[in-house]
């Protein structure tokens, strides 16, 4: 582990780097296909061979030229330019972004790639088995947390501002702290208020219970809990 036996520039070593990339990129791209998110398996394995392939040319470009070239600069354009795709796979939908873990993949597997196609392989797989292992850890973990947790995110929609007024005086009495507050009024032939926002619920309150009760609030339309 950790040797310095896949930088050597032998066929072998190019080759086993090249295969390394595509699995380690499959093995991502997979996991998140599952899922039903991000690109899937092809676009991180060509994400992956992509970026070992720049950084086998710039070893070579170091090797055959005596030198000449700076063997880091190829990396740190892949690392900079890989951005366009990560931006493409985010999506803004009303208050909510998603997409910045398929994003994050992306970015990933252009590094993994990278460190591949230098030779690093070893530290390569290994990081993408500590990933694709957080990544089904840490999910429970949040969920755990957050089923704990005295904060709430609420998508409020109410019949006219007077309801969201008294809506958001209902909160401050009954002790909530208001963390983030977004409203929109309704636009042309809309009908609708509606507010975004996060609170912190008191511990003298029942976090279920409460929320229950802000649904049958009079004049909301509807109340989802984020």
């Amino acid at each position: 582990m950790f040797s310095m036996s896949f930088t050597q520039w032998t066929a072998r070593n190019v080759l086993i780097r090249i295969l390394a990339s595509m699995c380690l990129g499959s093995f991502i791209g997979i996991d998140r296909g599952v899922k039903r998110r991000g690109g899937g398996a092809r676009m991180d394995a060509v994400v992956c061979m992509g970026a070992t392939m720049v950084m086998l040319t710039a070893q070579y470009v170091h090797i055959a030229f005596g030198g000449n070239g700076d063997i880091a600069r190829l990396g740190a354009q892949v690392i900079s330019g890989i951005g366009f795709l990560g931006a493409g796979s985010i999506i803004v939908s009303g208050h909510q972004v998603k997409g910045l873990t398929s994003a994050a993949s992306v970015w990933f597997c252009a590094c993994i790639g990278l460190a591949s196609g230098i030779g690093f392989v070893d530290g390569a797989v290994l990081v993408t088995v500590i990933l694709l292992a957080g990544l089904h850890i840490i999910p429970w973990i949040e969920e755990n947390v957050y089923r704990h947790s005295r904060y709430a995110i609420l998508s409020v929609e109410a019949v006219d501002g007077r309801t969201i007024a008294l809506f958001t005086r209902k909160l401050k009495e009954d002790g909530c702290k208001i963390d983030i507050y977004d409203m929109d009024k309704p636009k042309v032939g809309g009908n609708f208020y509606t507010i975004q926002t996060t609170i912190r619920i008191p511990l003298s309150l029942n976090k279920e219970e409460y929320l229950q009760e802000l649904s049958h609030f009079e004049g909301i339309v509807f109340l989802d809990i984020l």
